[in-house]
């Protein structure tokens, strides 16, 4: 059925304003698939084409129903959160996935009016809710990245790699994507013994100890504003005699001295906000030699600009936004930067998102037992979302080079796949034999 029929007789008797409009917007949304709602008046509708798997959702109450149709964007994830959005069959990636391929199908698809305004509004203040201060970023990055590593030991790999692996071949695990995530970017950064280098948002340290390991930089400076991951990542240091030639501070971006041969940052320019992209790009700048190498590894929109999602930026990611290279290249050119190569990943992340998501729900209950039955739900929705936008939406990763000169890197590409190799061969002297 596709016009979002009551199943029963009795429920059409008993049908409801806010079923009929309930009703009304699913109807045109839900083109192909199968969705079933039970609404909070315990009506049954149905949308759809009926192929493929059904999904079946349930409001628990009027008031979760209303806001999933007003502002789903930032409704959704709440009511699902508080368990008044229940999915009885499938589950809630299935239910995001049937949603966002049938926007993406129709993008035409006019918004409510409500919803609309609620858009322009959030769009239009966009840049307030990203003004990220050195002390606000603090903030922000420990809401996220400071809840305990016993969380993110649930799903991550074995190097604490929090960000989108490197799928070459689809039959990757993760520990090996994410070690050619490191591969990759150690190649294109053109890393030599004697070069020192500079990490900024260095996570929990892991690229910053490959690239003084298996790339053989001098020195490696990691920055971060996490107080845990910074004592993980020294503790790592030190663990492999690596801690006089990788050094981890508590440091804002704003605040470094030096100058540096390489700048990596992975991740991390997702935190920096629309207000301070010329601020990021100038201080990288002054930072970098003047024969120096940037690698920027950011996830961002292959659109047009936008607003960050409300529900990741209240309840995950603070201050968060994703750029587009039309917002971040008049700021690289101002700082006087030249893009040297340009690189777009569209689902790698999507399968590293997967992975985590499946990893951390086969260790729900123990997620549970350091947290809450809500926490996981909140989690589990997050982990599902960014999943479902990356392979509907215009979600990708971009990795750019940058260079002070337009004469620091090869010519060619060329040299990526060769110092892979010569990559690979320093990894296998470095791994004990089984």
């Amino acid at each position: 059925m596709n016009d979002g029929a009551m199943i029963d007789g009795s429920d059409r008797r008993r049908r409801s304003l806010t079923d009929w409009a309930l009703a009304k917007g699913l109807k045109d949304l839900i083109k192909h698939g199968r969705l079933d709602v039970i609404t909070a008046a315990g009506n049954r509708l149905r949308f759809g084409d009926g192929s493929g798997a059904a999904v079946e959702i349930r409001f628990t109450d009027a008031a979760a129903q209303w806001g999933f149709m007003i502002d789903p964007e930032l409704r959704l994830g709440e009511i699902f959160t508080d368990s008044r959005l229940l999915v009885e069959r499938g589950t809630i990636y299935d239910f995001l996935m049937l949603v966002l391929s049938n926007i993406q199908s129709s993008p035409q698809q006019q918004q409510n009016v409500l919803t609309r305004l609620a858009a322009q509004l959030r769009f239009a203040t966009r840049r307030q809710r990203q003004h990220n201060t050195s002390r606000r970023a603090q903030r922000n990055v420990a809401r996220h990245y400071d809840l305990g590593d016993q969380l993110y030991a649930l799903f991550l790999d074995d190097d604490w790699q929090y960000s989108c692996a490197y799928f070459e071949t689809p039959e990757l695990t993760l520990e090996q994507a994410q070690a050619a995530k490191k591969r990759h970017i150690a190649a294109k950064l053109l890393v030599d013994p004697g070069h020192a280098v500079l990490d900024i948002g260095c996570g929990w340290g892991g690229l910053a100890l490959y690239l003084a390991e298996s790339a053989g930089a001098a020195s490696v400076t990691g920055v971060t504003l996490s107080e845990e991951q910074l004592a993980r990542a020294r503790h790592r240091a030190d663990q492999r005699g690596l801690a006089d030639r990788v050094r981890f501070q508590l440091q804002d971006y704003r605040k470094i001295e030096g100058q540096f041969d390489r700048i990596v940052s992975v991740g991390m320019f997702e935190h920096v906000g629309l207000s301070f992209y010329d601020s990021y790009f100038e201080n990288c700048q002054r930072l970098l030699k003047p024969d120096g190498v940037m690698l920027l590894h950011t996830i961002g929109c292959s659109g047009t600009p936008s607003q960050a999602n409300p529900w990741l930026d209240r309840y995950i990611f603070p201050g968060g936004y994703l750029p587009t290279l039309s917002e971040m290249m008049p700021a690289i050119e101002r700082a006087g930067l030249v893009l040297s190569d340009l690189e777009v990943w569209r689902l790698h992340y999507a399968q590293t998102l997967r992975i985590w998501r499946e990893r951390f729900m086969a260790r729900r209950d123990e997620a549970a037992r350091l947290y809450d039955e809500r926490f996981c739900r909140m989690w589990e929705f997050y982990l599902a979302f960014c999943e479902a936008a990356f392979r509907c939406e215009d979600v990708v990763v971009f990795q750019l080079q940058l260079a002070r000169r337009n004469d620091s890197v090869p010519l060619s590409r060329d040299y990526i796949d060769q110092r892979k190799a010569q990559l690979r061969q320093r990894e296998a002297r470095l791994t004990p034999a089984s």
